[in-house]
């Protein structure tokens, strides 16, 4: 079974940026590094991983990642929190 992750990555400017992956590490790799990273990404490197969550179907992923894009940074930030 592969899973599928949702996760949030804090930029050199401070910003959030929220995607969704079946595979972080190489997700997070291509954001700092490789040319196949998201356009926001590449002009505000590094990143560093702050949060992710795990699902097991990517329709479950791609909804909380809906979910959390539509929220303001406050809350995302309140929800980075409660993690660590």
């Amino acid at each position: 079974m592969s899973f599928h992750f949702v996760y949030i990555l804090r930029c050199a400017d401070d910003t959030l940026y929220v995607g969704c992956t079946n595979n972080l590490e190489k997700r997070f790799k291509q954001h700092n590094g490789a040319k196949s990273g998201a356009h926001y990404t590449k002009m505000r490197r590094p990143v560093v991983l702050v949060y992710s969550e795990q699902y097991e179907s990517l329709n479950q992923a791609r909804g909380r990642e809906a979910e959390i894009k539509r929220w303001k940074r406050d809350k995302k930030s309140a929800l980075i929190s409660k993690k660590k």
